[in-house]
């Protein structure tokens, strides 16, 4: 570590599918925006970067389209991800900097060291003097207040955007892992799907994710009755005209079955291969859910129904990742063996 090191900024960032969120020393959460990014198609230059681009969504002109460069929690799309990363970045810090910030990334488990490379090059690329990559599992601990270096084992489930990491965690290090490559995208494009089939109707994808936060539930009884309608507005497929069919929670629940049992499945998956000693200590100290998929209405009873573990949802768990990678970025000797 440099003398320097001391005197940079020190920056935690959640490079998700979905969102991006940035965590600054002594600030706590600076920012929390999509991880979208419009670009003119005639110039191929960067018209909107996060917020102001997702408002584009669906929405644009021939001449504009929007990107998501991250997909399944890796970088799809270098070139964007780096101009992403260095607006965001840029707009963390605000004034100039002789000397550039420190950076610690959360990543989703089990990315293949080609994948790695590529988010630590993203980020130097952005400005970055050094960008250290923690696994989102373990930021997921730190930051919903786990101590990850106790010799029993903890269970985390972050369900982000694009993927779903479950890890089991003792002594420092993760002891089992599954990365699956589905999140809260695929529950939006569930709906999507049924929608289409179900009412011959396209909607876009604002409005799956919107059914998705209101109407979203996995067990029967998890919405309030008067919360169990929403009036959907589309694009008829038969006459192309817009339309508006009533949805219901029942529906919803049929929709995003699939991606949900899926996902239960990661979670047995782990558990059968978690050493007896650590299972016995998560029968006792239970899950911890973490992400924007721990808001499902349901999911933590419903996991709990499927193994009999309690589950417990962090507090605030759309931040926990950026929270964690924030400790470590403010602490980081203590959590050396984690990046």
């Amino acid at each position: 570590m440099s003398i320097f090191d001391g005197l940079s900024k020190k920056i935690g960032i959640d490079l998700g599918t979905a969102n991006t969120l940035v965590y600054m020393k002594g600030k706590g959460i600076v920012i929390d925006e999509p991880s979208v990014v419009a670009i003119r198609r005639s110039t191929n230059k960067v018209i909107a970067i996060g917020t102001d681009a997702k408002e584009m969504l669906d929405r644009t002109p021939e001449d504009i389209f929007t990107v998501r460069p991250l997909k399944d929690g890796v970088i799809a799309d270098f070139s964007i991800t780096q101009v992403m990363l260095k607006y965001f970045i840029k707009k963390a810090v605000k004034t100039f900097q002789l000397i550039k910030p420190v950076v610690v990334i959360g990543i989703p488990s089990k990315v293949t060291a080609v994948e790695k490379r590529a988010v630590e090059d993203a980020a130097e690329s952005a400005g970055a003097k050094k960008a250290m990559l923690i696994e989102e599992p373990v930021a997921a601990a730190i930051g919903t207040g786990l101590d990850i270096y106790e010799p029993f084992g903890n269970m985390v489930i972050d369900i982000g955007g694009g993927t779903t990491d479950t890890a089991v965690i003792s002594l420092g290090g993760i002891v089992n892992s599954e990365s699956l490559k589905l999140g809260g995208d695929a529950i939006d494009e569930a709906i999507k799907t049924y929608i289409r089939f179900k009412h011959n109707m396209l909607i876009g994808f604002k409005t799956s994710e919107q059914i998705k936060i209101v109407l979203g539930n996995v067990i029967e009884g998890a919405l309030h009755e008067d919360d169990c309608v929403m009036d959907v507005t589309g694009r008829d497929l038969i006459t192309g005209l817009p339309k508006t069919v009533k949805v219901t929670d029942n529906q919803v629940r049929d929709a995003i079955k699939e991606p949900v049992e899926a996902i239960v499945a990661s979670i047995k998956r782990v558990l059968e291969v978690t050493p007896p000693e650590l299972a016995a200590d998560i029968s006792i100290n239970g899950i911890t859910m973490t992400g924007g998929g721990a808001l499902l209405k349901g999911l933590d009873k419903f996991i709990t129904q499927e193994t009999g573990i309690d589950v417990t949802i962090s507090e605030e768990p759309l931040g926990c990742v950026a929270r964690g990678t924030g400790v470590v970025v403010e602490n980081l000797m203590k959590y050396k063996s984690v990046y």
